[in-house]
């Protein structure tokens, strides 16, 4: 039981700084509102009436699953620029071979026209 004592001191100062915080900025937050604070905020634009179900284009989530995915394969040259020295050779080809498939999945997508916005 004295094992898991770290985690329960943990847990009580969290939610005592939860508390705390929320007690901190309900007496010491502004008291006047302002009608044009109340708003919500999009993007600078008054909410527009209407059904808030707009459909998007295809087109918009291919472009960010994408992103995603070229993010993420980017992500994996970290680990291999910290351990260069010791994988040599082998990383270095390894390396420029994984960036040659990521290159050919780029020119893929590019010649598809996936990324050009109509």
């Amino acid at each position: 039981m004295i094992d898991y004592f770290p985690v329960l001191l943990l847990m009580v100062i969290v939610a005592f700084m939860a508390a705390a915080l929320l007690a901190i900025t309900t007496f010491i937050g502004p008291k006047r509102t302002n009608p044009d604070k109340e708003l919500p905020f999009e993007t600078g634009n008054l909410p527009t009436p209407g059904n808030a179900r707009a459909q998007f284009s295809v087109h918009y989530y291919l472009v960010a699953i994408l992103f995603v995915v070229f993010d993420v394969e980017v992500a994996f040259l970290y680990p291999w620029a910290v351990q260069f020295k010791q994988l040599g050779l082998f990383g270095l080809i390894e390396m420029l071979v994984f960036l040659f498939i990521l290159f050919i999945g780029w020119l893929f997508i590019i010649r598809r026209g996936v990324l050009e916005w109509k």
